[in-house]
C-alpha cells in the first residue's frame, strides 16, 4: 500500500464509491459511466462549478476571509487531520514472531519471497520500484504500496477488496503472483523448525497453524506505525514545528480541497474515489480506488498505483489537474510539497526514509 501512490484525489466528499465484490484486481473492470451513475456525474458538474468559483476568488471576486490564516499554533481537535498515536500495546512475544514471520521466504512457494522483499522496514515500507516483480519474475499490477500506517487504513489493496489486516494476508499469501502457498502448507514447513515451533508455543500455547500465523503477521504490522512526524508536533502545540513556507502549504492544502479525501489520522485511506475526475491521463481511463495515506509520502516514491510519477513535484502537478482542474503555479506546488514533508514520521525513533 504505497504511502504516496495517488494523491491530492479531488474536492469532493460526495463521490464516494464502494467497489463490486471481485476475486481480483486484476479482474476489475475499467470505469464506465455506466457503473459510476449519473449521481457522481452530477457531482463532477458541482465540483466543477466550485473550481470556477475559487478561480473568481483568486480574483478578489471573493470575500478575503474564504482562506482564514491558519494560527501559529493548533490542536488535533481543531484540525482534520489528527496524530498518529504511539504503537498499540501488543503481547510482545505475538509481535516478535510476526516479525520473524514477515520476514521469512519460507511463507512462500519455493521458499523464494518473504513480506519484506516488497516491503522494506528498514526504509519506507515498500521500494523503489514502479511495479514489483512477482514470483515468476513478472511485473505485478499495482506499485506495491507501504506497510507503514497500513493498519489505519480502512479498507485493504489497492481497489480496497479486503476489510481487514487478516483478510489481506490471506489474500497475499494465497496470491499467485505474491506468495502462492497454502496455510497447510506454510505452517508444516513451520512445524519441522523446532526453534519455530518453540516460538509458536510460547505466544500462542499451541504450534504452527493457519490462524496463529496470521494472527501473528497482522500482530506484527499493526505496530508499524509512524508516530512523530513534524507536522503531528504542530498540531500538539509546537508553533515552532512547521515553517511559515510549510503552513502556506497546509493553508494551500485545507482551501483547494485536497483534506476532502486526504483527511484524518492517515490523511487518507478512508473512502474510495474517482481517479480522472476532470481529467484521466491518456494511458488510463477514469477508475476507482481507495483514496491511500498521505503518511511517510515524500520518502514514498514513484507514486500512483502505476508508479507513473517519479518525484512529489510531478504528482501534485498532475492530481491537481485531473482531480482539481487547477493548473497550480510552481510556488504553490513547492509549498504543497514543503507540507507533505512535514507528513514523515518516525518508525523505532528513527525518521522514515526513502529506499535506496
Amino acid at each position: 500500500m504505497r504511502a504516496g501512490a495517488y494523491i491530492l484525489t479531488t474536492t469532493r466528499m460526495s463521490g464516494r464509491v464502494t467497489p463490486n465484490p471481485i476475486d481480483s484486481d486484476e479482474n476489475v473492470p475499467s470505469w464506465t459511466p455506466a457503473r459510476f451513475g449519473v449521481r457522481s456525474v452530477a457531482v463532477v458538474v458541482i465540483v466543477g462549478l466550485l473550481s470556477i468559483v475559487g478561480s473568481l476568488c483568486s480574483f478578489s471576486l471573493c470575500p478575503a476571509q474564504s482562506v482564514t490564516p491558519m494560527p501559529e499554533a493548533s490542536t488535533a481537535a481543531s484540525e482534520p487531520i489528527t496524530p498518529i498515536p504511539d504503537p498499540p500495546a501488543i503481547d510482545p512475544l505475538k509481535v516478535s514472531l510476526g516479525k520473524q514471520l514477515f520476514n521469512d521466504p519460507r511463507l512462500s512457494r519455493g521458499n523464494s519471497h518473504s513480506c519484506a522483499a516488497c516491503h522494506d522496514v528498514q526504509t519506507n515500507g515498500a521500494t523503489k520500484q514502479s511495479r514489483d516483480l512477482g514470483l515468476d519474475g513478472s511485473l505485478l499490477q499495482f506499485n506495491t504500496p507501504t506497510v507503514f500506517n497500513a493498519a489505519l487504513n480502512f479498507r485493504f489493496s489497492w481497489r480496497g477488496k479486503f476489510p481487514t489486516l487478516q483478510a489481506d494476508a490471506l489474500a497475499s499469501l494465497a496470491s499467485s503472483h505474491i506468495m502462492s502457498i497454502t496455510l497447510g502448507d506454510a505452517a508444516e514447513k513451520l512445524r519441522a523448525d523446532p526453534s519455530m515451533r518453540r516460538a509458536f508455543i510460547e505466544a500462542y500455547a499451541t504450534g504452527p497453524d493457519a490462524d496463529n500465523i496470521v494472527d501473528a503477521i497482522v500482530s506484527y504490522e499493526r505496530t508499524l506505525v509512524t508516530p512523530n512526524s513534524k507536522f503531528d508536533r504542530w498540531l500538539k502545540g509546537d508553533a515552532t514545528a512547521l515553517s511559515e513556507h510549510e503552513l502556506k502549504g497546509y493553508r494551500l492544502f485545507k482551501s483547494l480541497g485536497c483534506v476532502s479525501c486526504h483527511q484524518g489520522m492517515n490523511v487518507g485511506g478512508n473512502l474510495f474515489e474517482q481517479r480522472g475526475v476532470f481529467t484521466a491521463p491518456p494511458s488510463s481511463p477514469p477508475d476507482v480506488f481507495r483514496v491511500p495515506s498521505l503518511r511517510n509520502v515524500a520518502v514514498t516514491p514513484p507514486y500512483f498505483h502505476n508508479g507513473s510519477a517519479p518525484t512529489l513535484d510531478e504528482a501534485v502537478r498532475r492530481m491537481a489537474r485531473s482531480q482539481l482542474n487547477t493548473a497550480l503555479p510552481d510556488a504553490d506546488i513547492s509549498a504543497i510539497v514543503a507540507f507533505l514533508n512535514t507528513l514523515t514520521g518516525e518508525y523505532q525513533g528513527a525518521p522514515v526514509r526513502a529506499a535506496p
